[in-house]
């Protein structure tokens, strides 16, 4: 029997190769995509019964993929972490993979240019995400790790025009850079040092490194992940908003980003250690990197006019509450960053999902345009206004609960600047993303504004409104039922007191 992490990666690779085997059959295609999404959804929901037994991985029931060395071996195994970000990678791929096909035909039509590319790269970062979910090591993370970059670049290229370029270009500098110069030094440091790049609870650098060593080591690794657009690794993620908004989706809900918060979230639990971190200077060097960056992203994204762009800059913000509470490392910050790669996923598919419905059939993409729009897009701005509540961790959306746990474990930590800055950067989303929704139901809709052909538009089709109305659902069921997810976090190593 094929054990369920080999085939977690098996359906992805399926989705890649199905495109160009069924070039000229788009509606097959597009029903094996969704078809396979739901496979692999129901492949994670089945390793969910041991994990939450408590049955970690050991080197028993690990799956080795090969080794190139004594004690590095490509391994795959599953934890709570783990299964966080692949049931999340999971569930929303199955949603993205209906959207793209509603947002795609109506923009470009059934046989778009690029399409094999599209729906390969697609399924491709999907398969590196599970890769990253189910890595037993710093190696096997890593070689995925590389394997996002990589498939989702042809992505943000999509369009083949200047802009796109240059954004390609922007992206692979700073990732593959920051992971080749920074990322890969840590890991080889560690494997000198330790002898094993294996993830073990508590870490494996404590008895191995001294405090100096460790610090320095903390430093490259959080820096080395700049999926997690830590300042100054951040511009890559504004410049991706080029893509076509079911690839802005993948980077900022499904699968990018939340792989580099995932994989600091690793390394503070099971690399580092929570007690490590918290007796280092470095991991304060990466806590006050991480609160500028809330801080700074907020401000931009209140300046910001395009929509996308303020989401942007939204998300850069949102990622670093995850940096933030792996840098502090106390258990309640570790358990709400844990719960917060799920709770934002939701919430912040929800608005991309929204932004590329208005697009569709409007041609908007300003703030300023959207004056009233929502008498006309009644469903696709109320799951915008539900998006908003919960990206900003208010009542009564999924999003409280990961923002709540946040601010426990800076009091539990005693960083009463940090808790502030998760305060202070709720008010200013509330600037910049609140009134968006406000206005669009009751300010009186600006004729001039309007896009010439698109004047007399009414909601997007089914394919881009089903999706986005099922996230934002998702949203407010994880209030009353945060389930799986809240029972997961407060399972993730080191995070139980």
């Amino acid at each position: 029997m094929i054990p369920l992490e080999i085939l977690a990666l098996t359906l992805p690779l399926l989705g890649a190769v199905l495109p160009w085997l069924l070039r000229r059959q788009h509606t097959l295609r597009n029903g094996c995509t969704v078809l396979l999404s739901m496979a692999l959804l129901a492949t994670v929901i089945q390793l969910l019964p041991a994990a939450l037994q408590g049955e970690s991985s050991t080197e028993d029931n690990s799956v080795v993929l090969g080794s190139i060395a004594p004690g590095l071996d490509f391994m795959l195994e599953v934890d709570a972490l783990g299964l966080i970000f692949a049931l999340v990678a999971s569930s929303l791929w199955i949603l993205n993979s209906i959207y793209s096909v509603g947002y795609m035909y109506r923009l470009y039509g059934a046989d778009f240019e690029g399409q094999e590319r599209y729906w390969s790269c697609f399924a491709l970062a999907i398969l590196a995400a599970m890769g990253i979910a189910f890595s037993g090591n710093l190696l096997t993370l890593f070689l995925f790790y590389e394997l996002m970059t990589f498939s989702t670049w042809p992505l943000i290229t999509h369009h083949r025009s200047a802009a796109s370029k240059r954004s390609g270009r922007i992206y692979l500098f700073i990732l593959v850079g920051s992971s080749t110069l920074l990322l890969l030094t840590a890991i080889v440091w560690t494997w000198v040092l330790t002898g094993t790049v294996r993830f073990e609870a508590g870490g494996i650098l404590a008895d191995s490194a001294s405090p100096t060593q460790i610090s320095l080591l903390i430093l490259l690794f959080f820096f080395g992940t700049a999926k997690t657009a830590i300042f100054p690794f951040h511009q890559w993620l504004p410049n991706a908003m080029v893509a076509p908004t079911p690839v802005s989706a993948l980077l900022h809900a499904v699968a990018v980003v939340k792989a580099g918060v995932f994989t600091v979230l690793k390394l503070s639990t099971m690399v580092i250690g929570p007690a490590a971190m918290q007796a280092s200077w470095g991991a304060e060097v990466v806590a006050w990197f991480a609160a500028g960056t809330i801080l700074l992203t907020s401000v931009i994204a209140l300046s910001k006019p395009e929509l996308k762009a303020r989401l942007a800059y939204s998300t850069i913000g949102q990622l670093n509450y995850i940096v933030l509470g792996a840098a502090v490392a106390f258990p309640a910050a570790l358990q709400g960053g844990a719960l917060h790669i799920a709770m934002h996923a939701y919430g912040k598919i929800t608005l991309f999902f929204a932004a590329g419905a208005i697009y569709v059939v409007s041609q908007k993409t300003r703030v300023d345009q959207l004056d009233g729009i929502g008498r006309r897009m009644p469903w696709t701005m109320t799951a915008f206004f539900i998006g908003t509540i919960s990206t900003l961790g208010l009542p009564p959306m999924g999003g409280t609960w990961s923002k709540w746990l946040l601010c426990v474990g800076m009091i539990e930590a005693h960083q009463w600047a940090f808790l502030g800055t998760l305060l202070i950067s709720t008010l200013l989303g509330l600037g910049y993303l609140l009134p968006i929704p406000i206005r669009a139901f009751f300010a009186k809709e600006n004729a001039a504004a309007a896009v010439k052909g698109y004047e007399d538009h009414g909601e997007a089709p089914w394919a881009c409104r089903i999706p986005l109305i099922i996230s934002a659902l998702a949203c407010l069921v994880l209030f009353f039922w945060p389930g799986i997810y809240a029972q997961l976090a407060a399972m993730v190593e080191g995070s139980a007191p």
